[in-house]
């Protein structure tokens, strides 16, 4: 049952680590634009867009891993100032809510995700690239983030949190 939520995490942490590189990407594509814009005075009608369309999977691969190493911006006025078993209360509750968040994009974002399959949907742009497989990413993700608040529970439950020895790397 211990290796359930290092496992969730263990995949977590590739999906970051394989998605942090998309920067790499963006960057020289937004090069890109600013210089034929400026240089050139003509913009790219590809540019901006994919762009956006790669930094949702950047973003969204991102989120469970960050939520295990505590990256994520949170309100912890009260997490403070208490201290002993109503901190874990307080951390549960919080647990919960981001569960309850996750189910939730998980499940709203997976129709549409699957409609837009079914329908090979495109951007309609001047430049129309195929948005569904970047539409997918989004029910992914929440399904993702499902599984990571879980296995932060489970590290709450059992008394131990391997991040606060890991890197983000």
């Amino acid at each position: 049952m211990q290796n359930i939520p290092l496992l969730i995490t263990s995949l977590n942490r590739f999906l970051f680590n394989t998605a942090k590189w998309l920067i790499y990407l963006i960057v020289p594509i937004m090069l890109i634009e600013v210089v034929s814009r400026y240089v050139f005075g003509a913009s790219t009608v590809w540019s901006l867009e994919l762009a956006s369309l790669l930094f949702g999977p950047y973003f969204l691969l991102g989120g469970p891993y960050l939520l295990h190493m505590g990256g994520h911006v949170a309100v912890d006025i009260l997490k403070e100032r208490v201290r002993g078993p109503f901190a874990k209360v307080l951390e549960f509750a919080g647990l919960c809510l981001g569960l309850v968040f996750a189910g939730l994009l998980a499940y709203y974002a997976a129709p549409l995700a699957y409609n837009s399959f079914m329908m090979q949907e495109t951007s309609f742009s001047s430049w129309n690239p195929v948005v569904w497989p970047f539409k997918l990413f989004l029910p992914l993700a929440g399904g993702l983030m499902f599984l990571q608040v879980l296995a932060e529970i489970m590290f709450l439950l059992n008394g131990q949190h391997p991040a606060k020895t890991e890197g983000a790397s």
